[in-house]
């Protein structure tokens, strides 16, 4: 286990930070506290990526954190909601979030598109969520093998830091159904391209029950996001978190909250993926304005998902803080489909207009 030091807080400091959150005070935390805590754990990936003895899995790795470190900045936000267990939190979630971007550079660039090899990848993060597990080869099927303990390291850091969550059996049912899912997704999406589709298809039938309103694609999309796993490591840190509550925090993020997050992670790829001949979930509408419904059906489900969760204001910023996070990206200027699903977004949402403003400027600050 590998531990790091963030910026230590005064007791006056701590104190604020335990009240319910509004948006400022929100963006305060993040910038003040959390994302130095990020940047300094995945400081510490960088440099045991580094000595990675194989070429293509270093590069690999050390692409998954140039190019995806917005993931776990973002998921990190949810150890802004306990303070106190930031020292837990942080490291476990970028850990863990680490992970998945490393695996999905590997599947995206690999040559097999072996299914058996991709689940036996992935089985690192169904370990990862099980302090009991043994460590496995999750090479054993794929080309290149030397990682020098990279990934194991990972798996290793993440079962450590659940170790420290008192409440961790009663999220960690759910835990397993979401990255099981998120497992099985990942096996599909990276197969043959002339099968992915067919196989997604058939596991969604075998799946529907849980969100039957959802077509395939969105289905598919909303087990693709890791935002349920982050906020159920984030509840198992109280001491008195019942089963109950675990399982309503389930229902509140999957499917609609999860589906948010990844439909708009493809709604700003669109012309990326079309160009590199990738799959799009967004991309699966007879029309743009049969996107534009099913896009704010999602995003009305993931607002009324939350609405009886405890802090449920800070559910809601995450959601409003999504929307404008994506539709700020510069990709989206480009594209002028895009341009009229944001604007229907963001409608009669002024805390979505105040977080796109901020980001905006932080993307022009970080930009100069």
């Amino acid at each position: 286990m590998h531990f790091w030091r963030h910026p230590v807080l005064s007791l006056t400091q701590q104190r604020q930070f335990t009240a319910p959150l509004n948006p400022i005070q929100l963006m305060f935390r993040v910038y003040r506290v959390i994302l130095p805590g990020v940047k300094q754990s995945l400081g510490y990936w960088q440099e045991q990526a580094e000595s990675i003895t194989d070429e293509e899995l270093r590069r690999q790795a050390l692409a998954s954190i140039a190019t995806k470190q917005f993931h776990c900045q973002g998921g990190a936000v949810y150890a802004a909601l306990d303070i106190s267990q930031k020292d837990v939190l942080i490291p476990l979630i970028v850990a863990f979030q680490t992970i998945s971007d490393y695996l999905d550079n590997l599947c995206d660039r690999s040559t097999s598109m072996d299914p058996v090899d991709f689940r036996q990848l992935h089985q690192s993060m169904l370990d990862a969520i099980n302090p009991e597990a043994p460590l496995q080869n999750y090479y054993a099927y794929h080309p290149e093998h030397e990682d020098d303990g990279y990934l194991h390291d990972l798996v290793s850091t993440c079962q450590s830091c659940i170790r420290q969550l008192p409440s961790y059996g009663k999220v960690m049912p759910y835990l397993e159904e979401l990255v099981g899912l998120y497992v099985d997704l990942q096996v599909y999406k990276h197969i043959r391209h002339d099968l992915r589709e067919s196989e997604l298809i058939a596991w969604w039938e075998q799946n529907r029950n849980k969100s039957p309103h959802l077509h395939w694609n969105e289905f598919a999309a909303a087990t693709g996001s890791t935002l349920g796993v982050f906020m159920l490591f984030a509840a198992a840190t109280r001491p008195n978190l019942t089963v109950r509550e675990a399982s309503d925090i389930r229902r509140a993020y999957f499917p609609h909250v999860c589906g948010l997050h990844i439909m708009l992670d493809y709604l700003i790829d669109q012309e990326e993926d079309r160009l590199g001949g990738d799959l799009n979930f967004c991309n699966y509408y007879d029309e743009q304005e049969t996107l534009i419904e099913r896009m704010v059906m999602v995003v009305e489900g993931a607002r009324e998902d939350v609405k009886h969760l405890p802090d449920s204001q800070f559910h809601r910023m995450v959601i409003e803080g999504l929307i404008a996070l994506y539709l700020s990206d510069p990709k989206v200027t480009s594209q002028q489909h895009v341009k009229s699903v944001s604007k229907r977004l963001m409608r009669k949402s002024p805390l979505t207009r105040l977080f796109f403003w901020g980001n905006s400027l932080w993307i022009r600050k970080h930009k100069s």
